[in-house]
């Protein structure tokens, strides 16, 4: 067995083996684009296999050396890729500015930071692991543009960069190019997607038969140019490179064609999902932030859990029953967590916080924990292991606390304080959670009617409406 065979049949041991056996398919037999910033989500939904199950197979086949994970900060106005980082550790500016919109964005985790896979030059060599040579064309799309541009195919692609593009050049390490082009009446952008720059042309008033000149210089250090005012008619455009890569420098047109170019968006993996996947954390454990680091998050649901009546336990069925059934609930609710794209953060004796990408999984997942303890509780023909749950959803920071992943801030705080409200095998849920309409649709199927009651909770200003899910 050869050292890839080898690597494949771990694979298919630690993950689903649908998954291993589409993702070794992509591998060997793939096309070269398929395997540069691989969308997870988009796998699965081509090749109709569980979203999680395939989010945990590249995962695995990650940690196996098969491929490599990228952190990707996007521009969410245009998809494109201001910046790729091999970890979240490096995502530390403030700010990423994206040239091509002349605006500026926070690395939010749910919605700037994209993540995506590329196999490892090691398992296949393709022509994205040196962007250098990549034509144009195959640039933008493998390259510049995020994982959630929905791009057309190929010659559909290349016939509507050509209508949007007036004139490109490829421009090698300190080279300097002269383009002769016409500019119509519009808004015109010098953009090169490999250095970030940009020029802005506004262009409008009397066409003119006399040639003006314009120069852009292509220096990742320089300040945004000014917006250039030009009329209509022949343009003496002079770029020069001045960065240690090769550029590809074009002068676009602004206008509804690139618009509706840019507008069509699928799914992708953010940051945020990532941090909330149980495979995710059980591999990297705390080997994802900094200490310094503090990352935002703005929507991000919260649930706990307290296992009332193990106190008890002890005490009725002595130390090691009570651990062995404590783990048991432990290993139903880790399982339930994982289930519905969750993952558990901590456990705090007998409690564990767990998050989720939105409110519904949490609701989802809580109703299932409510029944497999009913279950647990009939297997030993007694009724006094309740579980209670809290849930609130909200913004919050993702952190790195006591050597572990983990998050802060108020949405924390009160989704701990909704669960301490929680008598015997209840759920309660804030009215973030209860209101999304997910959840609405989720509960409504169910046959459950959440009853409202307002509680005041230890910190918090003003009276939270708080529901009891029955």
């Amino acid at each position: 067995m050869s050292e890839t065979q080898a690597l494949f049949a771990a694979l298919r041991q630690a993950a689903d083996a649908d998954v291993a056996d589409v993702i070794e398919q992509l591998a060997g037999n793939g096309p070269e684009n398929a395997l540069c910033r691989i969308n997870a989500i988009d796998l699965a939904r081509s090749a109709n296999l569980d979203e999680e199950r395939t989010i945990a197979g590249l995962l695995h086949a990650t940690r196996l050396g098969l491929f490599d994970l990228l952190w990707n900060i996007l521009c969410p106005s245009c998809g494109g890729v201001l910046d790729t980082n091999t970890t979240l550790k490096t995502v530390i500016r403030p700010e990423y500015r994206c040239a091509f919109c002349a605006a500026g964005y926070e690395p939010v985790l749910d919605e700037v930071v994209e993540v995506t896979f590329t196999v490892n030059p090691r398992l296949r060599a393709i022509a994205a692991h040196h962007p250098e040579t990549l034509a144009p064309l195959d640039y933008y799309r493998q390259i510049f543009w995020s994982s959630g541009i929905d791009l057309p195919p190929k010659d559909v692609f290349g016939q509507v960069m050509d209508e949007v593009t007036l004139e490109t050049v490829e421009l090698p390490p300190g080279d300097k190019a002269i383009l002769s082009l016409s500019l119509p009446v519009g808004l015109a952008i010098v953009f090169d997607p490999v250095t970030h720059c940009a020029q802005f042309i506004d262009v409008k008033g009397e066409p003119r038969r006399e040639r003006e000149s314009l120069s852009v210089l292509l220096d990742r250090t320089a300040a945004q140019p000014v917006v250039a005012t030009l009329r209509p008619g022949p343009l003496r455009l002079n770029i020069e490179n001045r960065d240690n890569t090769r550029a590809l420098p074009g002068v676009w047109i602004a206008g509804p064609k690139l618009d509706q170019l840019l507008s069509q968006r699928k799914p992708f993996v953010t940051a945020k999902r990532l941090l909330s996947n149980q495979t995710f954390r059980d591999i990297y454990h705390a080997d994802t932030l900094n200490v310094e680091q503090r990352l935002k998050i703005t929507s991000l649901t919260f649930l706990f859990t307290d296992l009332k009546g193990s106190t008890e336990l002890y005490e009725q069925v002595g130390d090691l029953i009570a651990f062995d059934l404590v783990r048991a609930h432990f290993r139903l609710l880790t399982e339930i967590v994982g289930a519905e794209a969750g993952a558990v953060v901590k456990t705090i004796g007998d409690a564990v916080m767990a998050t989720f990408p939105t409110p519904n999984r949490a609701v989802s997942a809580s109703l299932r924990m409510r029944e497999a303890m009913r279950r647990l509780n009939q297997e030993r023909k007694r009724d006094d292991l309740l579980l209670k749950i809290g849930i609130h959803e909200g913004p919050c920071l993702a952190v790195m606390l006591n050597e572990r992943q983990d998050y802060f801030g108020q949405t924390v705080n009160i989704a701990s304080r909704v669960q301490n409200l929680a008598s015997s095998q209840a759920i309660y849920a804030t009215g973030p959670v209860v209101d999304h309409e997910a959840t609405a649709q989720l509960l409504q199927s169910a046959g459950v009617l959440p009853v409202s009651q307002r509680h005041a909770l230890r910190g918090i200003g003003d009276s939270l409406a708080i529901y009891e899910i029955p």
